[in-house]
């Protein structure tokens, strides 16, 4: 089927159904239900997948006979024929559809993130980009029903932030925005230049997986937690008490700020970060190992690569990972846009994906 071994299709029906089986006579405890409720959920559309796939090459082989039987009417022959047409385009479809299916997924992509975005090269002009391309994620957070909570902003002089990071929640939102890990760069002519000459800024984004507590385990003496009065240009996310939260991991080095106005929900939510980054930290190591057999990472994380330019003047978006170029670039700064992009780099990972595993044989 298309490269894809009858056993397996039949040995994930088998499991599909045994689950089933067991969901329906009970005597699972509570864990093991949850457990096997999540399988039969991740197993329900690739079963679907297959039994229509199926379905569509039964179909095909009785179209086929009739098509060759030597005693069929003439008019029913032609019309086998035709219907066997129209049917070949369609199997090529399912089969693609199950063999996406049945790609590797990414444990962590039904979870949701922590957001970061730090102005890099260009000053005050990096700090408004670092600005616009956060407003761009809370658009497209909006726009899919996610809700975004800031955590902990550092803003200039002019509303453009040098720093901010925040919780991005929903389901599926680490699938979608991992892909925007890496170096923005924007040519434009700033709002502070009286020359009229176009500047080029960046801005780095950090998409991590948030971290569960079972995720990682943070040992009380390993962190000091400082609280601290909180400081900086002013806005809502600035106060004037000593309500600021500063965590510092002693054995990675790592210092987490969560300066809204209750400490203790500042204390909660830079645990959550620190936890997050510590989580990514071991992920990255399971992904470079991962890679170094599989080379099909896109933006592999590091997140010196440049992976996106906006060009204001031309009004587009390339994003160089992919070579795809878009003039709408208003659309994307709104957040309606960054669909189409996102949307392409996870085609082209799933066919990098693909190209591997059959490389492999597992395909």
């Amino acid at each position: 089927m298309s490269g894809i071994p009858e056993q397996k299709l039949d040995s994930l029906v088998a499991r599909w159904e045994s689950i089933q089986g067991e969901l329906n006579h009970g005597g699972v405890d509570q864990n093991g239900f949850a457990k096997l409720t999540k399988e039969f959920s991740d197993l329900d559309p690739v079963v679907g997948a297959i039994n229509m796939l199926r379905s569509a090459r039964k179909e095909r082989e009785d179209l086929q006979a009739m098509a060759a039987d030597a005693d069929a009417d003439q008019e029913m022959k032609a019309l086998a024929k035709e219907e066997l047409a129209e049917l070949e385009p369609r199997i090529e479809t399912l089969e693609s559809e199950l063999q996406v299916l049945l790609l590797p997924k990414d444990a962590a992509d039904e979870r949701s993130a922590i957001l970061e975005v730090r102005a890099g090269t260009g000053g005050d002009e990096a700090a408004l980009f670092a600005a616009d391309l956060f407003r761009m994620y809370q658009r497209y957070a909006d726009e899919h029903g996610w809700k975004t909570e800031i955590i902990q902003a550092s803003e200039n002089d002019l509303g453009g932030y040098k720093e901010i990071v925040a919780n991005v929640t929903g389901k599926g939102v680490f699938a979608r925005m991992k892909f925007e890990s890496g170096v923005h760069r924007v040519q434009r002519i700033p709002a502070t230049e009286t020359g009229g000459r176009i500047h080029t800024s960046a801005a780095t984004v950090a998409v991590l997986p948030e971290a569960e507590e079972v995720d990682v385990d943070i040992r009380p003496e390993d962190i000091r937690i400082d609280t601290m009065r909180a400081s900086g240009a002013g806005g809502q996310h600035v106060n004037t008490t000593d309500s600021a939260v500063r965590i510092t991991h002693l054995p990675t080095g790592i210092i987490v700020v969560s300066a809204e106005k209750n400490q203790h929900q500042n204390r909660r939510k830079a645990m959550q970060v620190l936890r997050t980054r510590l989580f990514d930290i071991e992920r990255e190591k399971v992904d470079s190992e991962r890679s170094d057999a599989r080379k099909t990472q896109i933006g592999s994380g590091d997140r010196s690569q440049r992976i996106r330019t906006y060009n204001f003047p031309q009004g587009r978006v390339t994003d160089h990972r992919i070579n795809l170029t878009l003039h709408k670039l208003q659309e994307v700064m709104q957040g309606a846009g960054l669909d189409e992009i996102i949307d392409s780099l996870i085609t082209n990972h799933q066919t990098e994906l693909m190209a591997a595993m059959k490389g492999e044989g597992d395909v």
